[in-house]
Protein backbone atom coordinates (compact mmCIF):
# COMPACT_ATOMS: atom_id res chain seq x y z
CA UNK A 1 0.00 0.00 0.00
CA UNK A 2 3.23 2.33 0.47
CA UNK A 3 3.60 2.60 -2.68
CA UNK A 4 0.44 4.01 -3.59
CA UNK A 5 0.69 6.80 -0.97
CA UNK A 6 4.25 8.00 -3.00
CA UNK A 7 2.04 7.69 -6.41
CA UNK A 8 -0.42 10.19 -4.70
CA UNK A 9 2.15 12.20 -3.32
CA UNK A 10 4.16 12.35 -6.90
CA UNK A 11 0.63 13.37 -8.34
CA UNK A 12 0.34 16.44 -6.35
CA UNK A 13 1.75 19.52 -8.23
CA UNK A 14 5.17 21.31 -7.54
CA UNK A 15 5.89 19.04 -5.10
CA UNK A 16 8.40 16.84 -7.02
CA UNK A 17 10.34 13.73 -6.10
CA UNK A 18 13.30 15.44 -4.22
CA UNK A 19 10.79 17.01 -1.71
CA UNK A 20 8.78 13.79 -1.46
CA UNK A 21 11.60 11.98 -0.28
CA UNK A 22 12.88 14.65 1.97
CA UNK A 23 9.33 14.32 3.67
CA UNK A 24 9.31 10.83 3.60
CA UNK A 25 12.66 10.58 5.59
CA UNK A 26 11.58 13.00 8.02
CA UNK A 27 8.30 11.56 8.53
CA UNK A 28 9.04 7.92 8.22
CA UNK A 29 7.17 6.52 5.43
CA UNK A 30 4.83 8.11 2.10
CA UNK A 31 1.62 7.38 4.31
CA UNK A 32 2.95 9.42 7.07
CA UNK A 33 3.70 12.50 4.94
CA UNK A 34 0.06 11.74 3.40
CA UNK A 35 -1.89 11.47 7.05
CA UNK A 36 0.64 14.04 8.59
CA UNK A 37 -1.37 17.18 10.08
CA UNK A 38 -1.06 20.93 8.81
CA UNK A 39 0.76 21.94 11.82
CA UNK A 40 3.72 18.88 11.40
CA UNK A 41 4.09 19.76 7.91
CA UNK A 42 4.49 23.77 8.55
CA UNK A 43 6.83 22.32 11.58
CA UNK A 44 9.27 19.89 9.15
CA UNK A 45 10.02 23.36 7.16
CA UNK A 46 10.44 20.91 3.39
CA UNK A 47 7.88 22.73 1.60
CA UNK A 48 7.17 26.30 0.96
CA UNK A 49 3.55 28.04 1.20
CA UNK A 50 2.47 27.07 -2.44
CA UNK A 51 3.67 23.80 -2.69
CA UNK A 52 2.42 22.77 0.94
CA UNK A 53 -0.91 24.68 0.06
CA UNK A 54 -0.92 22.43 -3.20
CA UNK A 55 -0.44 19.30 -1.04
CA UNK A 56 -3.30 20.46 1.43
CA UNK A 57 -5.88 20.82 -1.48
CA UNK A 58 -5.01 18.06 -3.28
CA UNK A 59 -5.37 15.39 0.14
CA UNK A 60 -8.97 17.90 1.14
CA UNK A 61 -10.20 17.40 -2.60
CA UNK A 62 -9.34 13.53 -2.56
CA UNK A 63 -8.11 12.30 1.15
CA UNK A 64 -8.95 9.05 0.07
CA UNK A 65 -6.79 9.38 -3.74
CA UNK A 66 -4.46 6.24 -2.56
CA UNK A 67 -7.10 3.30 -1.57
CA UNK A 68 -8.84 4.20 -5.33
CA UNK A 69 -5.64 4.39 -6.74
CA UNK A 70 -5.35 0.48 -5.98
CA UNK A 71 -8.85 -0.05 -6.31
CA UNK A 72 -8.93 1.24 -10.15
CA UNK A 73 -5.37 -0.08 -10.90
CA UNK A 74 -6.41 -3.96 -10.12
CA UNK A 75 -9.39 -2.78 -12.19
CA UNK A 76 -8.18 -1.44 -14.85
CA UNK A 77 -4.69 -3.91 -15.31
CA UNK A 78 -2.20 -1.35 -14.11
CA UNK A 79 0.74 -2.31 -12.62
CA UNK A 80 2.52 0.32 -10.32
CA UNK A 81 6.71 -0.02 -9.69
CA UNK A 82 8.69 2.15 -7.36
CA UNK A 83 12.34 3.13 -7.32
CA UNK A 84 13.04 0.75 -4.85
CA UNK A 85 11.58 -2.20 -6.52
CA UNK A 86 13.67 -4.51 -8.97
CA UNK A 87 11.77 -4.08 -12.00
CA UNK A 88 12.05 -0.11 -11.97
CA UNK A 89 14.36 0.27 -15.11
CA UNK A 90 17.72 0.59 -13.91
CA UNK A 91 19.33 3.53 -15.82
CA UNK A 92 16.10 6.08 -14.72
CA UNK A 93 17.55 5.89 -11.49
CA UNK A 94 20.57 7.43 -12.29
CA UNK A 95 19.29 10.57 -13.94
CA UNK A 96 18.72 13.95 -12.01
CA UNK A 97 14.86 14.12 -11.22
CA UNK A 98 13.86 10.30 -11.52
CA UNK A 99 10.01 9.50 -10.68
CA UNK A 100 9.89 7.88 -7.84
CA UNK A 101 6.51 5.74 -9.15
CA UNK A 102 5.64 4.43 -12.65
CA UNK A 103 2.40 3.26 -13.74
CA UNK A 104 2.34 0.98 -16.49
CA UNK A 105 0.24 -1.50 -18.58
CA UNK A 106 2.29 -4.89 -19.87
CA UNK A 107 5.34 -6.06 -18.69
CA UNK A 108 8.44 -3.77 -18.45
CA UNK A 109 11.37 -4.86 -20.63
CA UNK A 110 14.38 -7.09 -19.09
CA UNK A 111 16.72 -5.90 -21.90
CA UNK A 112 18.81 -3.00 -22.94
CA UNK A 113 16.63 0.21 -24.16
CA UNK A 114 17.17 2.46 -27.41
CA UNK A 115 14.79 5.25 -27.51
CA UNK A 116 13.94 6.77 -31.21
CA UNK A 117 11.97 10.42 -31.74
CA UNK A 118 11.31 12.37 -34.09
CA UNK A 119 8.59 14.90 -35.75
CA UNK A 120 5.20 14.32 -35.62
CA UNK A 121 5.03 15.16 -39.27
CA UNK A 122 6.82 12.41 -40.78
CA UNK A 123 8.02 12.54 -44.33
CA UNK A 124 8.08 8.98 -46.29
CA UNK A 125 11.73 8.99 -45.81
CA UNK A 126 11.30 9.62 -41.96
CA UNK A 127 8.27 6.73 -41.73
CA UNK A 128 10.82 4.29 -43.65
CA UNK A 129 13.91 4.69 -41.54
CA UNK A 130 11.70 4.75 -38.33
CA UNK A 131 10.18 1.67 -38.96
CA UNK A 132 13.04 -0.16 -40.44
CA UNK A 133 15.48 1.24 -37.29
CA UNK A 134 12.95 0.16 -35.01
CA UNK A 135 12.65 -3.25 -36.37
CA UNK A 136 16.72 -4.11 -36.53
CA UNK A 137 17.26 -3.04 -33.51
CA UNK A 138 14.45 -5.04 -32.31
CA UNK A 139 15.68 -8.06 -33.50
CA UNK A 140 19.08 -7.03 -32.12
CA UNK A 141 17.81 -7.59 -28.34
CA UNK A 142 17.16 -4.23 -27.79
CA UNK A 143 13.77 -2.39 -26.62
CA UNK A 144 12.37 0.29 -28.57
CA UNK A 145 11.38 2.73 -26.40
CA UNK A 146 9.15 6.47 -27.92
CA UNK A 147 6.39 8.32 -26.70
CA UNK A 148 3.24 6.54 -28.48
CA UNK A 149 2.92 9.77 -30.92
CA UNK A 150 1.81 9.71 -34.24
CA UNK A 151 5.07 10.41 -36.86
CA UNK A 152 7.80 8.68 -35.95
CA UNK A 153 7.02 7.88 -32.57
CA UNK A 154 4.37 5.41 -34.40
CA UNK A 155 6.28 4.05 -37.05
CA UNK A 156 9.42 2.91 -34.63
CA UNK A 157 6.89 1.20 -32.51
CA UNK A 158 5.55 -0.89 -35.44
CA UNK A 159 8.89 -1.46 -36.69
CA UNK A 160 9.98 -2.93 -33.28
CA UNK A 161 6.78 -5.06 -32.88
CA UNK A 162 7.68 -7.01 -36.23
CA UNK A 163 10.76 -8.31 -34.80
CA UNK A 164 10.74 -7.47 -30.94
CA UNK A 165 9.67 -5.55 -28.32
CA UNK A 166 8.31 -1.75 -27.82
CA UNK A 167 8.06 0.54 -25.02
CA UNK A 168 5.55 3.85 -25.18
CA UNK A 169 6.43 6.56 -22.49
CA UNK A 170 2.97 8.56 -22.59
CA UNK A 171 2.35 12.21 -21.14
CA UNK A 172 -0.54 11.14 -19.70
CA UNK A 173 -1.92 8.22 -18.16
CA UNK A 174 -1.90 4.75 -19.08
CA UNK A 175 -5.44 4.35 -19.01
CA UNK A 176 -5.68 7.35 -21.67
CA UNK A 177 -5.49 6.67 -25.61
CA UNK A 178 -3.60 9.43 -27.13
CA UNK A 179 -3.08 10.24 -29.43
CA UNK A 180 -6.88 8.64 -30.31
CA UNK A 181 -6.34 7.04 -33.58
CA UNK A 182 -3.21 5.01 -31.27
CA UNK A 183 -5.65 2.91 -29.48
CA UNK A 184 -5.04 -0.57 -31.45
CA UNK A 185 -1.34 0.27 -31.58
CA UNK A 186 -1.26 1.23 -27.58
CA UNK A 187 -3.23 -2.20 -27.02
CA UNK A 188 -0.69 -3.88 -29.19
CA UNK A 189 2.57 -2.61 -26.93
CA UNK A 190 0.65 -3.34 -24.12
CA UNK A 191 0.18 -7.02 -25.07
CA UNK A 192 4.25 -7.70 -26.12
CA UNK A 193 6.00 -4.63 -24.32
CA UNK A 194 4.70 -2.12 -21.54
CA UNK A 195 2.55 1.38 -21.88
CA UNK A 196 4.42 3.63 -19.22
CA UNK A 197 3.59 7.02 -17.21
CA UNK A 198 4.93 8.70 -14.27
CA UNK A 199 1.02 10.01 -14.34
CA UNK A 200 -1.70 9.29 -12.19
CA UNK A 201 -4.86 7.11 -14.50
CA UNK A 202 -6.93 8.79 -15.80
CA UNK A 203 -4.75 12.38 -16.24
CA UNK A 204 -5.01 13.92 -19.51
CA UNK A 205 -2.29 14.96 -21.93
CA UNK A 206 -1.67 18.38 -21.19
CA UNK A 207 1.35 19.91 -22.77
CA UNK A 208 3.19 20.56 -19.55
CA UNK A 209 3.41 17.19 -19.06
CA UNK A 210 5.71 16.21 -22.60
CA UNK A 211 8.76 17.48 -21.36
CA UNK A 212 8.70 15.96 -18.49
CA UNK A 213 7.83 12.95 -20.29
CA UNK A 214 10.52 13.55 -22.45
CA UNK A 215 13.43 12.78 -19.30
CA UNK A 216 11.99 9.17 -19.16
CA UNK A 217 12.31 8.38 -22.56
CA UNK A 218 15.97 9.60 -22.80
CA UNK A 219 16.66 8.42 -19.08
CA UNK A 220 15.73 4.56 -19.31
CA UNK A 221 17.64 4.22 -22.60
CA UNK A 222 21.39 3.96 -23.29
CA UNK A 223 20.99 6.14 -26.28
CA UNK A 224 18.86 7.85 -28.04
CA UNK A 225 18.14 8.20 -31.96
CA UNK A 226 16.51 11.20 -33.82
CA UNK A 227 14.84 10.18 -36.95
CA UNK A 228 13.47 13.42 -38.34
CA UNK A 229 13.41 16.59 -36.41
CA UNK A 230 12.83 19.84 -37.34
CA UNK A 231 14.21 22.99 -36.19
CA UNK A 232 12.36 23.48 -33.00
CA UNK A 233 11.22 20.46 -32.73
CA UNK A 234 10.39 18.37 -28.89
CA UNK A 235 12.45 15.56 -29.62
CA UNK A 236 15.19 17.72 -29.52
CA UNK A 237 14.41 18.97 -26.13
CA UNK A 238 14.70 14.64 -25.74
CA UNK A 239 18.04 14.67 -27.43
CA UNK A 240 19.47 17.73 -24.96
CA UNK A 241 18.22 15.53 -22.08
CA UNK A 242 20.17 12.60 -22.94
CA UNK A 243 23.49 14.46 -23.69
CA UNK A 244 22.74 16.11 -20.14
CA UNK A 245 22.67 12.42 -18.29
CA UNK A 246 25.83 11.26 -20.31
CA UNK A 247 24.07 9.20 -22.62
CA UNK A 248 24.26 8.57 -26.48
CA UNK A 249 22.69 10.94 -29.02
CA UNK A 250 22.07 9.79 -32.98
CA UNK A 251 20.90 11.44 -35.75
CA UNK A 252 19.57 10.17 -39.08
CA UNK A 253 20.19 12.59 -41.94
CA UNK A 254 18.34 13.94 -44.21
CA UNK A 255 17.83 15.94 -47.67
CA UNK A 256 19.42 19.60 -46.81
CA UNK A 257 16.43 21.28 -48.50
CA UNK A 258 14.31 18.98 -46.13
CA UNK A 259 12.81 21.36 -43.09
CA UNK A 260 11.72 17.83 -40.43
CA UNK A 261 15.69 16.94 -40.91
CA UNK A 262 17.69 20.30 -39.92
CA UNK A 263 17.36 19.20 -36.34
CA UNK A 264 19.43 16.09 -37.13
CA UNK A 265 21.88 18.17 -38.79
CA UNK A 266 22.42 20.33 -36.14
CA UNK A 267 22.83 17.53 -33.59
CA UNK A 268 25.81 16.41 -36.11
CA UNK A 269 27.22 19.44 -36.38
CA UNK A 270 27.06 19.34 -32.82
CA UNK A 271 28.48 15.91 -31.98
CA UNK A 272 25.75 13.25 -31.95
CA UNK A 273 26.62 9.89 -34.25
CA UNK A 274 25.53 10.32 -37.93
CA UNK A 275 23.17 7.12 -38.59
CA UNK A 276 23.28 5.19 -42.21
CA UNK A 277 22.98 2.01 -41.21
CA UNK A 278 21.40 0.07 -38.05
CA UNK A 279 25.16 -1.04 -37.40
CA UNK A 280 26.27 2.50 -36.33
CA UNK A 281 24.24 2.02 -33.07
CA UNK A 282 24.52 -1.94 -32.68
CA UNK A 283 28.48 -1.63 -32.75
CA UNK A 284 28.18 1.26 -30.04
CA UNK A 285 27.00 -2.03 -27.36
CA UNK A 286 28.50 -4.81 -28.31
CA UNK A 287 28.11 -6.09 -24.96
CA UNK A 288 24.42 -6.14 -25.03
CA UNK A 289 23.65 -6.83 -29.04
CA UNK A 290 22.36 -10.12 -29.75
CA UNK A 291 25.30 -12.04 -32.17
CA UNK A 292 23.65 -12.01 -35.88
CA UNK A 293 24.64 -14.82 -38.76
CA UNK A 294 25.74 -12.64 -41.25
CA UNK A 295 26.19 -15.36 -43.06
CA UNK A 296 22.11 -15.63 -42.81
CA UNK A 297 21.17 -12.02 -43.82
CA UNK A 298 23.76 -12.33 -46.87
CA UNK A 299 21.57 -15.45 -48.40
CA UNK A 300 18.34 -13.63 -47.37
CA UNK A 301 19.25 -10.46 -49.20
CA UNK A 302 20.84 -12.53 -52.29
CA UNK A 303 17.80 -14.58 -52.13
CA UNK A 304 15.48 -11.14 -52.06
CA UNK A 305 17.65 -10.14 -55.06
CA UNK A 306 16.93 -13.38 -57.16
CA UNK A 307 13.27 -12.93 -57.07
CA UNK A 308 13.26 -9.81 -58.30
CA UNK A 309 11.89 -9.49 -62.20
CA UNK A 310 13.51 -7.33 -64.61
CA UNK A 311 10.21 -5.17 -64.55
CA UNK A 312 9.95 -4.58 -60.97
CA UNK A 313 13.80 -3.85 -60.71
CA UNK A 314 12.96 -1.16 -63.45
CA UNK A 315 10.35 -0.12 -61.48
CA UNK A 316 12.24 0.00 -58.65
CA UNK A 317 15.34 2.19 -59.91
CA UNK A 318 12.68 5.05 -60.58
CA UNK A 319 11.10 5.00 -57.36
CA UNK A 320 12.19 6.93 -54.53
CA UNK A 321 12.87 6.60 -50.64
CA UNK A 322 11.95 9.82 -49.75
CA UNK A 323 9.62 10.87 -52.47
CA UNK A 324 5.87 9.47 -52.68
CA UNK A 325 4.97 8.98 -56.80
CA UNK A 326 1.94 7.89 -58.00
CA UNK A 327 1.53 5.35 -60.72
CA UNK A 328 1.04 7.91 -63.67
CA UNK A 329 4.49 9.69 -62.75
CA UNK A 330 5.90 6.03 -62.35
CA UNK A 331 5.02 5.38 -66.14
CA UNK A 332 6.36 8.97 -67.09
CA UNK A 333 9.80 8.12 -65.54
CA UNK A 334 9.84 4.46 -66.90
CA UNK A 335 8.69 6.49 -70.66
CA UNK A 336 5.75 4.82 -71.00
CA UNK A 337 3.61 1.66 -70.12
CA UNK A 338 0.35 0.47 -69.46
CA UNK A 339 -1.77 1.48 -66.24
CA UNK A 340 -2.78 -1.76 -65.11
CA UNK A 341 0.11 -3.83 -65.62
CA UNK A 342 2.34 -0.92 -63.63
CA UNK A 343 -0.36 -1.02 -61.10
CA UNK A 344 0.10 -4.92 -60.98
CA UNK A 345 3.46 -4.95 -60.78
CA UNK A 346 3.69 -2.57 -57.61
CA UNK A 347 1.20 -4.80 -55.86
CA UNK A 348 3.64 -7.45 -56.55
CA UNK A 349 6.53 -4.98 -55.11
CA UNK A 350 4.51 -4.25 -51.97
CA UNK A 351 3.77 -7.69 -51.23
CA UNK A 352 7.83 -8.63 -51.45
CA UNK A 353 8.02 -5.23 -48.75
CA UNK A 354 9.96 -3.61 -51.40
CA UNK A 355 8.00 -0.60 -51.80
CA UNK A 356 5.09 0.66 -49.50
CA UNK A 357 2.04 2.90 -50.71
CA UNK A 358 0.29 5.43 -48.37
CA UNK A 359 -3.18 6.95 -48.55
CA UNK A 360 -3.02 8.77 -51.39
CA UNK A 361 -1.85 5.77 -53.61
CA UNK A 362 1.40 7.36 -53.55
CA UNK A 363 4.42 4.45 -54.14
CA UNK A 364 7.72 4.84 -52.58
CA UNK A 365 10.96 2.17 -51.55
CA UNK A 366 11.04 0.86 -48.48
CA UNK A 367 14.33 0.24 -46.91
CA UNK A 368 14.46 -3.42 -46.65
CA UNK A 369 15.92 -4.80 -43.16
CA UNK A 370 19.91 -5.08 -42.95
CA UNK A 371 20.21 -1.81 -45.17
CA UNK A 372 19.40 0.45 -42.23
Amino acid sequence: MEKFFLAALQGVNGLGGKRIRRLANYFGSAMEVWQAGEGELRQAKILDEGVLESLLLARRGQPDLPERLQEECGRKGISLCTIEDGEYPGLLKEINNPPLALFYRGRLAERPRLAMVGSRRVSAYGRNVAESLGSSLAAAGFAVVSGGAMGVDTCSHQGALKKGITEAVLGCGVDVVYPAGNGRLLAEIAEKGAVISEYLPGTRPLAGNFPARNRIISGMCLGTIVVEAAKRSGSLITAEMAVSEGRDVFAVPGSIFSPVSTGCHRLIQQGAKLVIDSHDIIEEYPEFAKKRNKKKNIDEKNKTHAIITETEERILQVLQFDEPLSIDEVIYRLHGGDVANAAFVLLQLEFKGLVRSDDLHRYVRTVKEGVL
